[in-house]
């Protein structure tokens, strides 16, 4: 063998085991964040966990993947309003209302505590309490009243377009806050994101969004608007967490993700007005 034919053949082995590495890191983040299984092959260390938060937006291809397809095959032998359940049903069963359960944890956690450390301590409590069931309550009915009253054609782009882009913004905290807590569950998330590792969250994010709107499926005003009301949810979850707690929570990250989620469908609906 050359020295070439060698060293051509240490890059693509190079190129190939950086790959599965990737995959590894996108299995991880899938893993953790739902309920579906994964390849045995993917096997599990705890680093990989440091480094999954890249591929965050991607779960959210996921997750609204297979919570349009379940909405558009409802919407075929039932009312918008039955579709539209179901699909918020689906989209529980797939994380196992794991950013759900986060925004109740931190509605009671920020509305029945004034200082960080008692806030930190209803948080971590598994138990829901007023704050948690009213907020829950408004967030769930207002993702229906939202999606429902979109035109059906747009209620699955939806779908597609807010799961990812509400996930880029959760990544984005994890980018440039700390973590609140000297332990906890999404304590090894709390690995500041390098560069790279932003550009890939970021790109998975938002790719959705630009394919949508160079589709022409919805406005191009509906795109923007659902970002931007999107991107207003997170910074002001942000700057909520920040102010009360000094940093985030695993709880915190699912609350922003929820609201992140329900601008952009607020967004979408804002250019029917």
């Amino acid at each position: 063998m050359s020295l070439f034919s060698a060293f051509t053949w240490c890059t693509q082995k190079g190129r190939v085991c950086r790959l599965q590495h990737e995959c590894r890191l996108f299995f991880t983040a899938l893993q953790f964040f739902t309920r579906l299984p994964i390849p045995t092959w993917v096997g599990f260390k705890p680093a990989w966990l440091q480094h999954c938060t890249r591929y965050y937006p991607l779960v959210g291809w996921v997750v609204g993947g297979c919570s349009a397809l379940v909405y558009w095959l409802a919407q075929q032998l039932w009312p918008q309003a039955v579709a539209v359940l179901l699909s918020m049903a689906a989209s529980l069963v797939l994380t196992g209302a794991f950013h759900e359960d986060g925004f109740a944890d931190t509605c009671d956690g920020l509305g029945g505590a004034v200082s960080k450390e008692r806030a930190l301590q209803i948080m971590k409590d598994s138990r829901i309490g007023t704050y948690g069931a009213a907020g829950l309550g408004l967030m769930l009915a207002l993702k229906f009243a939202t999606l429902n009253a979109l035109p059906p054609a747009w209620t699955a782009t939806a779908l597609m377009l807010a799961h990812p882009a509400s996930r880029l913004g959760s990544a984005l905290i994890i980018w440039r806050m700390r973590y609140a807590r000297e332990e906890g569950k999404a304590k090894p998330l709390g690995h500041r994101m390098r560069g790279y590792e932003l550009v890939i969250a970021s790109v998975c994010g938002l790719l959705p969004a630009v394919a949508l709107g160079a589709a022409r499926i919805v406005p191009s005003a509906g795109v923007a608007m659902a970002l931007l009301l999107g991107l207003a949810g997170t910074i002001w979850m942000a700057r909520l967490l920040a102010r009360r707690l000094d940093g985030y929570t695993g709880d915190g990250l699912g609350a922003a993700q929820q609201l992140g989620e329900l601008g952009c469908y607020l967004g979408l609906l804002s250019v029917l007005g």
